[in-house]
């Protein structure tokens, strides 16, 4: 392993993962703002949710820390009966491994040889660690990694649309079947397919029609699979967005679903199935802003801007105020719209002779 390697794990492994228990709780108007405020009775209830209706289903879940990137929201996933957790990155799974969790897939592939090095760092007598490939020269990469003693699960990542990462050629997914079988320090896991545009469609029935056509489009690879004896043990893929989707097929082991626990403005403007909003889950983090500043009467700025929340894509709702605009000002504010006749906040104005109120936003995940 190279010192660059070395060096980035070490300061990532280094970071304490257990959460720091206050004497005194702190109430949401003592916190310094901006700040990301989650209801955990809320984001519990959430996560049992998802177990139970997936394992109605006969379906496991493989939630993603991409999410909340929190070892002990892992866990409380895990303990609900997650089949294991997702990771974007290596790191991630560095972080998820040295706090305890046995079983992590890595959702992008790794491909160059300091990525691999990591994984081989990380690997353990009791890990699974599951890792997605896509390319030979990717697969190459981690063969020239990985050590003789140790054992990685490889899933073949498909794609039929998005045009992100995947297998769309089957001799491809022939030669790195067969690279895969012909090296001990391998074994074939299964396949994973993920279709993250479809996730955020607005209207159920286009969602779900186009949700089960990507997989559909996917029986060339499962009657190779089958032609070559082989019935894979994990078909993994989907997300919060078709879970209530997905549960109907019959090849998928498992869903990778993330936002159910925290849910955001943007799954929340999704529809359901009898609904036009997102049904099932409620909102669990909100980021907490302070109005700091009045300089006209249509509008209040506050201390939350793109950096505060997590995207830009649909614009955080103010709960106290949910009929204002927000709109962002930069990297560190935000600016509400009132309606131009309201004088000042409330029909008040901001009283620098007072603490300016603390307000609570809805973000987009």
């Amino acid at each position: 392993m190279s010192t660059a390697v070395e060096l980035a794990l070490n300061a990532v492994i280094g970071r304490p993962t257990d959460p720091v228990m206050l004497d005194k709780p702190l109430s949401v108007d003592e916190l310094p703002t901006p700040a990301l405020v989650l209801d955990r009775e809320i984001m519990t209830a959430n996560i049992q949710t998802m177990s139970q209706h997936l394992a109605k289903h006969g379906k496991g879940f493989r939630p993603h820390a991409k999410t909340h990137k929190c070892p002990t929201i892992a866990r409380l996933q895990m303990e609900a009966g997650a089949v294991g957790i997702c990771t974007a990155k290596v790191s991630e799974a560095a972080v998820m491994v040295r706090a305890g969790i046995e079983s992590v897939l890595i959702t992008s592939p790794v491909s160059t040889p300091h990525k691999a090095s990591a994984v081989n760092a990380i690997l353990g007598p009791n890990i699974t660690l599951l890792l997605v490939v896509d390319s030979m020269e990717g697969f190459t990469a981690l063969a020239a990694e990985i050590d003789d003693d140790k054992r990685v699960g490889i899933l073949l990542d498909l794609d039929v649309s998005m045009g992100r990462t995947g297998i769309r050629d089957d001799a491809l997914f022939l030669r790195l079947l067969e690279a895969v079988h012909g090296d001990d320090r391998f074994y074939f896991a299964g396949v994973q397919h993920y279709a993250g545009h479809i996730m955020h469609i607005p209207e159920f029935e286009k969602r779900r029609e186009k949700s089960l056509r990507s997989w559909e489009r996917l029986a060339s690879k499962f009657e190779l699979l089958e032609q070559q004896g082989i019935n894979p043990d994990i078909v993994t893929g989907g997300g919060t967005g078709t879970f209530d989707i997905d549960v109907t097929l019959d090849p998928l082991t498992d869903i990778q679903v993330g936002s159910y626990i925290f849910m955001g403005e943007e799954y929340r403007q999704v529809a359901g199935p009898s609904s036009d909003r997102f049904q099932g889950f409620d909102l669990a983090l909100t980021v907490a802003c302070t109005a700091i500043s009045q300089p006209q009467n249509a509008t209040i700025t506050v201390d939350g801007g793109y950096k505060a929340f997590a995207s830009d894509s649909v614009n955080p709702v103010c709960d106290a105020l949910p009929d204002l605009q927000f709109r962002f000002a930069g990297d560190e504010h935000g600016v509400l719209i009132l309606p131009e006749l309201r004088d000042g906040f409330g029909g008040r104005e901001l009283s620098k002779s007072r603490a300016f109120p603390r307000l609570v936003f809805r973000p987009s995940f």
